[in-house]
Formats: structure tokens, C-alpha cells, sequence
């Protein structure tokens, strides 16, 4: 049977006059994958959402246990869009992948009825809900369908009230014998003079062939995606060539000419999207491109609702996609992405959880997750750009990596473009958890570059609180025995003076001066075995025998710190000096702890081996007064060079900028040395 529900007859027969546009299919998982099934499926009978800050929530900041313990059935899939039902079974689909994000629709787009289309065989019962930004859920109808399925069940339902946030989805409820859900799918009306973007993808890689080459199959195998892509753009600046791997012509037959592959010297991240970029505008075809990170596992059909949802904004939108853990495949790495002003950090937007797990607790049981999120920017691990706006606004910031899609996202929005992170639309990609980025080579890249953004954008006299903060990490990194990290920094400080010119002058050598200078250091140098090293000893016991310990309190952490430094200062112990005094895992190399120490094994953050850390009593005097003296300098100097970053913007993100540079760093030209 044909169901529709409707407020009266002449808005039901305008309904059924319009075209309607598919932007959001209902998908399953590629080959009935368990551990992504909670993101597609949810088999739990619980409906009710419980607040998470409710005094009958057991665990607080945690949705209902209730989520939890519900069983998994990837027979239930039978392929990517269909699925089979036992008798007097249930499943919802107010999932992640499938449910609809009705309150993005409505703040962002002009539409405001969405249609969902379901066919099926067999007799069931199709429930519809809608849920409140607060994540209660509201039963908005309920349609049986008869066995025959011969005529799909269509239901049109308002996005009219979902001002800070809600979501649609239906369950399906199957009777006295098996049920076939043979596709769903959610349209909008098309709009008069409604005119389709097409998209070019702009993959960024370096030294992984065999990445690159599985995700062009799998683009390449999308029939969907296929009628929407005008072409594939890979920037390899690697040595491992992309051209050369095994497989590349059977993964990529399917693109045929939409495939270039563009070889450059190493210009990072930036350098990578930058020609990305201008290989699309250039081009002339595309109404976006879409960043996409080398080494993701990517959902196709989040690429294309990603397209679809800005075909219907009011204004040119950039539209990214989550990131999701590639290890721990139903865990969210963050929600959205925003920047604190006054001390210029990056980082999850208010309201959010890090790090959620949707097999723990799914999309019906997280009420915070039914509020709509807005946010500064979104990372380039899947971030579509409107080709207008990049030619409004530039190319991106030359600083090789970090900070460029956080800039990116600021200048678009300084601008008066919109970048909405779009549920439903995502990557699998490795976390930041694995590694830590802030002590290895990238440690010059994460302080130059906040710098900059931060000389650019803040509000705030003299960057608010951010100087106190940078000079405060140098002071953690000496406390740590990571002098390593503390000489990139200042190096970084060091080149910010110098003012903006040296951004595109060392876009592709700075890498190579940076790992030589890191070298030099003790506390950079891994060993896989550590067999290696001398065997640990200490010649004095930590005293009372306890170890070291964070401190609970402010005054505490004051008198904590201030001891800390009093040590660097001291003479260090001759035997620190022929044996490690303790092995430290990454996970507890901690300043407080590694303060106490004259030298430590300390496990390196992808565990793949350690480093020895050695107390150096002249170096801490040394790096601790270089740090002192940049800070001072840039701070005495802020107004002038913040005014030249600024006026220089428009410059260094030009077309015409990263023309000159690309012919720098060609192909032959392997300036950028390699990554570790």
C-alpha cells in the first residue's frame, strides 16, 4: 500500500507534483562488515533515549546502559541496500549511516519537506520518528504494509521545527513471516531551474601506493558516485609512485580519463590540496572538489550525500565529514571541530564527546548527538570546497601541514561562507591517539603555524592567552627532556619574525632542515629493540618509594613546577648518565613525572620503540632562555608583524603563488626529503 502522511489535500497533491532528488539512500555495510554494523543497523528494542546528565543515569556524562548488549546480525544483510527480516523481528534504522539529519536540512537549506521512499516484500509494520534537539524520540507514524510490495510506502514529513536540532528515521517490524527491505531512501523536492554540481576528488598522498590504489577501485566501482564525478585528481609526492604499484590499471579502468595523477615534490598536505584545488578551478567542470585523505576507508555514499546536501544550501557551503577510528571501527573521533579564540587551540566543539562509540551506545541513546553542531571548520580528511569559494578566497595557506584546514575554515567564514560537518557523511581514519605529533618533526609545523593563523585572526590584543601558553609548552618540553621539540619550536618562533615571505620560499625544503636538526637529539632517536640501550638502574630510590604523582591542586602544581625546575638545574647524576634510571610508557611520559628524573626509556607513542631521554642542565639554560627571548621579541614586535601576515594573505593563497612554487617543486626535485 501507498501511505502518505499530510496535513490536507493541497499540499499532498503539490507534494505529488514535484520531483523529487534521492540525497540520502539507506546503505549497509560492504560484506556484512560487524564491527561498522551499529552505524548502519541498530538491533536493540530499547527506544527510550535517556539524558545523560539524568540522576537515574548510573554513569554520568554516558547515554542509557540499555544501548548496550544488543546483539549483532550481519545475516540479516543481504547487500548493500537490502535486507532480510525474520518473522516477529525489529530493527531500527535511527542510525548514523541512515537515519536523516533533518535539523542540518533546515538550517542550511531551503527544503523543508523530505520524503522517505521504502520498498518492501513481506508484511511489516513501518514505524516513523523524529527526535527533539534534547534526543527524545517521537513516534510520527506508523504504516502497514501489505505482503505483496507491489506499491512502496511513502511517507512525506515536514522539516519545519527542527530549529537546534533532530533527526528522522523509521524501524522496521516484521510480522508472522520473513520481511525483504529491498531499498529505502530519502528525497527533497528539486527546486525550479534546480541544476545538479558535478565534483572532482583531490587525493593528497605520499609513500602509500597500495592506499591509493584501493580507494580508486573503490571510487571507481561506485556507478553512483561515477555519474557525479568529473574527475580524480591524485598529487603524489612520493617516491613510491603511485603509477608504479601493482594493480593500478585494474583499480582504475572503471575512471578511465577522469583519473590525473599529478607528481610534485613533497609540499605536504597544503601543497598537495593546494594543487588539487587549482587543478579544479583550472579545469573549469566541477562545482566542488572534495580533499580526501590517502589512507582513509571511505564510505561512497557519504561522498555523494555530501555533494547532494550543497547542491541544495542557500549559499555556497563547504561540507565535511566526521572522522571515524579506523581500529575501533564504531568509534567517533569527534563530532565537530571549532577553535577557542582567546587561546587560538583547535579542537572538539561544546556539547560534544569525544571519542563515542556507537556500538555502546547508539544514535537513539546519545541524547547529545540530536543537537545540531556547528562548526569553525572541518579537517581534510573528507572536506568538500565549493570551487567558488576557492576562487573568492584562495588556495591554501603554504605551511605544509597543520593548521591549513583549520585557516581554511576560518578565512571561508571571515568570508562569509559556512562550513557545516554533515552527519552521514564520513572516513575511517587512523586517530591521533596512535602517535603524537606534537614531540616528532611535526612539533616546528604546530607551533609556526598557530602562530601565523593566530597573527591573522585573533581578536584579541596580542593573541589573548596563546603566547603565555606557547612559552608554557617550551617549559613542559624542558621539564620532559624533550629538547628536540623544544629547538623546532623555537625555530618555528625564529622563522615567524622573519615575517611571511619564508612561507613559500621553504615550503619544500624546511622538512629536510627540520629532521637534520632533530637528529642531533638524543631524545629523537628510536630504537625498535631495547636491547639496545644500557638495562635500566637507579642508584637512589624515588623517596618513600612512591613514584611521582600529578598534582590535585593549583598551589600544588605551583609547588610541583617550581621543583621541577629547581632539579633541571642540578648537576646530573653519573650513573643517570651511563643507565636509563626508569622506562616510561608514552602514555605516562607526563612532565611531572619525567621531571623527577636525570634520564628514562621512554616508549615512543606508536609503540613501535623507545628513545632515551638525558637531562641536560646546560641545554634546559640554554633553550629556556632562547624561548624567553623570541617570545619577547614577538611580542614587542606583534602589531607590525601581524599587519604584514595579514596583508600578505591574499597574496600567498593566490593561484598565482602556488603556480610559481609548483614549477619550483616538480616532479624531479625531491626537496621535501621524506616522511619519517
Amino acid at each position: 500500500m501507498s501511505t502518505t502522511v499530510k496535513a490536507d489535500t493541497k499540499k499532498t497533491r503539490s507534494a505529488q507534483d514535484m520531483k523529487w532528488k534521492t540525497v540520502h539512500r539507506v546503505v549497509f555495510p560492504e560484506a556484512a562488515d560487524i564491527d561498522t554494523m551499529p552505524l548502519y543497523v541498530d538491533f536493540n528494542n530499547s527506544q527510550r533515549v535517556v539524558d545523560a546528565d539524568s540522576p537515574s543515569n548510573a554513569t554520568p556524562g554516558t547515554a542509557a546502559v540499555a544501548a548496550a548488549g544488543a546483539e549483532v546480525h550481519p545475516d540479516y544483510v543481504l547487500d548493500r541496500r537490502s535486507l532480510s527480516l525474520p518473522a516477529h523481528e525489529r530493527v531500527s534504522l535511527g542510525t548514523y549511516f541512515n537515519a536523516f539529519p533533518a535539523s542540518y536540512w533546515q538550517a542550511h537549506t531551503a527544503v523543508r519537506t523530505v520524503r522517505l521512499t521504502i520498498e518492501l516484500s513481506g508484511e511489516a509494520t513501518v514505524v516513523v520518528y523524529r527526535s527533539s534537539s534534547r534526543g527524545a524520540a517521537n513516534r510520527v507514524s506508523s504504516v502497514r504494509a501489505d505482503a505483496t510490495g507491489a506499491i512502496p510506502v511513502v511517507v512525506d514529513l515536514p522539516i519545519t521545527n527542527f530549529g537546534d536540532g533532530g533527526w528522522y528515521w523509521f524501524d522496521l517490524a516484521a510480522h508472522g513471516s520473513a520481511v525483504r527491505l529491498t531499498k529505502a531512501e530519502w528525497s527533497v523536492p528539486e527546486p525550479e531551474g534546480f541544476e545538479p554540481g558535478t565534483l572532482s576528488i583531490a587525493v593528497t598522498t605520499f609513500n602509500r601506493p597500495d592506499y591509493c590504489v584501493r580507494n580508486l577501485g573503490i571510487l571507481g566501482a561506485s556507478t553512483e558516485l561515477l555519474e557525479v564525478l568529473d574527475r580524480v585528481i591524485v598529487t603524489d609526492q612520493g617516491t613510491q609512485k603511485v603509477r608504479e604499484e601493482a594493480g593500478i590499471d585494474e583499480a582504475t579502468s572503471a575512471l578511465g580519463d577522469r583519473l590525473a595523477i599529478v607528481e610534485q615534490a613533497n609540499l605536504g598536505g597544503s601543497g598537495g590540496f593546494a594543487r588539487g584545488m587549482l587543478e579544479t578551478v583550472e579545469d573549469g567542470r566541477s562545482r566542488y572538489v572534495m580533499l580526501l585523505d590517502d589512507d582513509v576507508e571511505m564510505e561512497t555514499e557519504g561522498i555523494l550525500r555530501a555533494v547532494q546536501f550543497a547542491d541544495f544550501t542557500r549559499n555556497p557551503t563547504i561540507v565535511g565529514g566526521h572522522m571515524f577510528n579506523l581500529f575501533e571501527r564504531s568509534v567517533m573521533h569527534n563530532f565537530g571541530e571549532a577553535v577557542q579564540q582567546y587561546r587560538f587551540t583547535y579542537g572538539g566543539t561544546e556539547n560534544t564527546r569525544e571519542a563515542h562509540d556507537f556500538a555502546s551506545s547508539n544514535l537513539r541513546t546519545t541524547p547529545w548527538m540530536h543537537r545540531r553542531i556547528d562548526v569553525d571548520y572541518n579537517g581534510w580528511w573528507m572536506c568538500l570546497i565549493p570551487t567558488r569559494i576557492i576562487k573568492e578566497i584562495g588556495l591554501a595557506l603554504p605551511v605544509f601541514i597543520k593548521w591549513d584546514d583549520v585557516e581554511y575554515g576560518i578565512r571561508a567564514k571571515s568570508h562569509g561562507f559556512t562550513t557545516v560537518t554533515l552527519p552521514g557523511a564520513a572516513v575511517w581514519h587512523m586517530p591521533w591517539t596512535e602517535k603524537d605529533d606534537t614531540i616528532d618533526w611535526q612539533a616546528y609545523y604546530h607551533q609556526r603555524n598557530r602562530w601565523v593563523a593566530t597573527m591573522i585572526y585573533s581578536p584579541y590584543k596580542r593573541g589573548g592567552r596563546m603566547p603565555k601558553e606557547s612559552f608554557a609548552v617550551d617549559v613542559r618540553h624542558l621539564l620532559s627532556m624533550q629538547y628536540s621539540a623544544v629547538e623546532l619550536r623555537l625555530q618555528a618562533l625564529a622563522d615567524v619574525l622573519e615575517g611571511p615571505d619564508h612561507l613559500h620560499r621553504t615550503i619544500g625544503t624546511k622538512l629536510g632542515e627540520v629532521r637534520a636538526t632533530r637528529a642531533q637529539f638524543d631524545d629523537a632517536r628510536v630504537s625498535k629493540d631495547l636491547v639496545d640501550f644500557p638495562p635500566v638502574k637507579r642508584s637512589k630510590p624515588p623517596r618513600k618509594g612512591k613514584g611521582a604523582t600529578p598534582a590535585r591542586t593549583r598551589p600544588a602544581a605551583v609547588v610541583k613546577l617550581l621543583a621541577s625546575a629547581v632539579h633541571q638545574l642540578k648537576p646530573v647524576a653519573a650513573s643517570a648518565v651511563r643507565n636509563p634510571e626508569e622506562h616510561v610508557a608514552a602514555m605516562d611520559a607526563r612532565w611531572w613525572r619525567l621531571a623527577q628524573l636525570d634520564s628514562a626509556l621512554v616508549t615512543s607513542s606508536d609503540g613501535t620503540g623507545a628513545s632515551w631521554h638525558k637531562r641536560d642542565a646546560e641545554k634546559v639554560r640554554e633553550l629556556a632562555l632562547r624561548s624567553a627571548d623570541l617570545h619577547r621579541r614577538l611580542l614587542l614586535n606583534w602589531n607590525e608583524l601581524a599587519e604584514q601576515y595579514q596583508k600578505a594573505l591574499p597574496q600567498f593563497t593566490s593561484q598565482e603563488a602556488w603556480k610559481e612554487t609548483f614549477a619550483v617543486n616538480g616532479p624531479d626535485n625531491p626537496a621535501g626529503g621524506t616522511k619519517e
